[in-house]
């Protein structure tokens, strides 16, 4: 039997859009010793795609982290068959902070190394030897603190456009080149109080036990992230402190938090805080355009790129090929978007 998708994207896409009943988004993750990843794979596709789930899901020997959505009517089936796995029985569902949008088109599961890239190569590492969880009203009370010290773990674009106040947000494009700059940037200040945060909770779980094995004394974090967050805040009516937008890694690329607008457009300087990618596959950029800029550059990062939207379909193909898959704008690197702040 056939475990992967063979439907082409613009198909999946057409389907999706003409489907209207009400999906949940949810992730998940789990660190935990899987013996056959492959198999543990195999099983979990077949079972899932009984509830038309559609996603990322990354599986490894370290464990497993989900992204996914499926049809609302499914959830609670699913639900039940997710518990019937022994280390994922009860497990927390952090369900999307925004719900008008599709995230997802196919159900995309892979095997791979980590289900986290960190650069760790060290045999004596437990991932599970974690900091101290934080819920959303301790989180808040400890951010009062001004000796607090606390650390974004996510990339620079995540941060630029949503962030908590007086965060230390790394400069860096990966999570594996962030983990370095945090331990050498704290190196001196081994006992002092560190507060860490990242989306959905995977990475900064990962990178509280990593600065616990290098020795730092007192580590915390944000127990399910800024979804778990922002879900808490609104249960509980506290005080939202999260300011601007949550970026995330699916067809939606943000969820709004807070009405704050903290970052620029790319191209013009203006309040924006809308991820795109630009609209010329060939280019495929990611970066923050405003909706005048949006309609000057039919969602281009530049003129140029807007021009290769006028090619023949044939020639736009020619030079899609070989171009990276990802590529994110940061200042300096791009000179064709023009704010530089």
């Amino acid at each position: 039997m056939l475990l992967r998708n063979i439907v082409n994207r613009e198909e999946l896409k057409r389907r999706m859009e003409a489907d209207m009943r009400p999906y949940t988004t949810i992730s998940f993750y789990r660190y935990y010793p899987i013996e056959n990843p492959q198999e543990f794979r195999d099983q979990l596709y077949l079972r899932w795609t009984t509830f038309e789930v559609v996603g990322r899901v990354y599986i490894a020997e370290e464990g497993i982290n989900a992204q996914i959505a499926l049809p609302s009517e499914h959830f609670e089936k699913f639900k039940d068959d997710l518990y019937t796995v022994d280390f994922l029985n009860g497990i927390r569902l952090n369900t999307a902070i925004e719900e008008n949008q599709k995230a997802f088109i196919k159900l995309d599961m892979k095997v791979r190394a980590k289900i986290v890239a960190d650069g760790i190569d060290d045999p004596n590492f437990n991932p599970s030897h974690t900091g101290t969880y934080l819920e959303a009203e301790d989180w808040n009370n400890y951010l009062s603190d001004e000796e607090t010290v606390v650390i974004d773990m996510r990339n620079h674009y995540e941060s630029e456009v949503g962030r908590f106040e007086n965060a230390d947000c790394p400069d860096a494009d990966t999570f594996r080149e962030e983990l370095q700059l945090v331990i050498d940037k704290y190196d001196g200040e081994r006992d002092k109080r560190i507060l860490m945060y990242c989306t959905g909770g995977i990475r900064c779980e990962k990178a509280s036990a990593w600065m616990r094995y290098k020795g730092f004394n007192e580590v915390y974090h944000l127990k399910g992230g800024i979804i778990n967050y922002v879900k808490q805040v609104k249960e509980k009516s506290l005080e939202n402190k999260f300011k601007g937008v949550n970026f995330v890694f699916d067809q939606r690329l943000h969820e709004r938090v807070s009405d704050d607008v903290i970052s620029n457009c790319h191209q013009c300087g203006k309040p924006a805080d809308i991820h795109i990618n630009c609209a010329n596959t060939a280019c495929h950029l990611l970066f923050i355009q405003c909706e005048a800029c949006a309609e000057a550059y039919d969602l281009c990062c530049s003129q140029e790129c807007a021009d290769v939207l006028k090619l023949p379909l044939e020639q736009q193909k020619e030079l899609r090929k070989g171009v990276q898959a990802q590529r994110v704008f940061k200042k300096g690197r791009f000179p064709r978007a023009p704010f530089n702040g």
